[in-house]
């Protein structure tokens, strides 16, 4: 830790340093602890009671809590402490050495998202909290950019009770009030090899796999007009074929295929209701090649998100920033802060367009907006109003 470390800037770089790699590649995964470990020594020089946990079920991650005040209600900022792998070859600064350039500052996870702890802080150091009046709590979580297993840790935990919540991600300042969620999903075809001079000798997996993808190219279709949610500009759930792979030669009959694909489920929408859909228009083809066909998930689906858009902090999130509340694609840990019972929000500094890019970069622009928006977020919901 920096001799002095309430500035932006050398908080900043001090998260930027420290590796903090979520994937569900082992050869990249990496523990957040240095990152948590860190912020909990920046808390408590604050004066906040900080409490840091280890994850049940993901050993060498942590959340942490940090918390000034006393009772449930106020505000709870919230953001997750990892990042995503880099293209090392298609990075042209160091992607753990924060640099300044051209009124931009590169580093891995400069917005998305452990920056965002630094505004906090910055925020949070000229204020006076002895006057607050509703408790003010920190939330840093593991292992966002894969299983989001920190926000279903503290979900579950209802150990928190905020009545608001903000997570910072990058939205470029604009609140988001409603998002998609995500599936990743996972199809295995097991057929039969043998010599391809007679296919009867076999059962072709690529074969079956065909039917498959016939079959979810049907659903996709089915989707874009059974459903429709006017707040998004893509306003139906979505189906992608993303991964193929199966066979090891041109004269055997392939035994194995497997696809890989997701779905993004909008509010009103859950993910049971599009696995149901999924099993559904993949039956005739079960029916057809019993015992052949394995449906599983590549990691468990995250539900979409919405609050309450007349909210008291959706209104107070629009008049503070400027911008009107809108929906985005892209999935969050919203839905989880919201099971917590609060009012949830996602509004934070540099734009997703930047995110899991090489040479992401926060635009010093945001600097002063992002704090003045802290700021009156936390001034609105935990000092009382005369």
């Amino acid at each position: 830790m920096s001799a002095t470390p309430f500035k932006l800037m050398d908080m900043y770089r001090d998260l930027i340093a420290i590796p903090s790699i979520s994937s569900t590649e082992p050869s990249w995964d990496q523990s957040n602890e240095k990152v948590i470990r860190l912020l909990a020594d920046w808390f408590s020089q604050l004066g906040f009671a900080v409490e840091v946990t280890e994850l049940e079920d993901a050993p060498g991650k942590f959340n942490l809590v940090a918390t000034h005040g006393e009772g449930d209600g106020g505000l709870l900022l919230a953001g997750h402490t990892d990042t995503v792998p880099y293209d090392e070859g298609r990075w042209t600064k160091d992607p753990f050495k924060l640099t300044e350039e051209n009124g931009r500052l590169y580093g891995l996870g400069v917005i998305d998202m452990k920056g965002f702890f630094a505004f906090i802080i910055e925020a949070l150091k000229d204020m006076d909290l002895s006057k607050f009046t509703k408790p003010i709590r920190i939330l840093a979580t593991a292992d966002e950019e894969t299983s989001m297993a920190g926000a279903r840790a503290i979900a579950s935990a209802m150990a928190i009770k905020p009545d608001y919540a903000v997570i910072g991600e990058p939205t470029g300042l604009v609140p988001v009030m409603m998002h998609k969620g995500h599936m990743s999903e996972g199809i295995r075809i097991t057929g039969k090899s043998g010599h391809s001079s007679d296919p009867a000798n076999g059962v072709n997996a690529l074969e079956i796999m065909h039917k498959v993808m016939g079959r979810l190219l049907d659903l996709q279709g089915q989707l874009k007009k059974k459903y429709h949610n006017p707040h998004f500009n893509v306003p139906y759930p979505t189906l992608n074929l993303g991964h193929i792979s199966g066979g090891d030669s041109p004269n055997r009959i392939c035994a194995c295929c497997e696809l890989s694909f997701d779905m993004r489920p909008i509010p009103g929408v859950p993910p049971e209701e599009l696995m149901g859909l999924l099993h559904h228009a993949l039956e005739p083809i079960k029916q057809e090649h019993p015992n052949t066909m394995d449906i599983f998930h590549l990691h468990e689906p995250n539900p979409p998100f919405s609050t309450d858009t007349e909210g008291e902090l959706v209104q107070a999130a629009a008049d503070i920033s400027g911008h009107s509340a809108q929906a985005v694609n892209y999935s969050t840990e919203a839905p989880y802060i919201n099971q917590l019972g609060c009012q949830t929000i996602v509004l934070g500094p540099g734009n997703i367009a930047q995110a899991h890019q090489p040479d992401e970069y926060l635009d010093l622009s945001f600097v002063k907006p992002t704090l003045d928006i802290i700021q009156g977020l936390v001034s609105r919901f935990c000092l009382e109003q005369k």
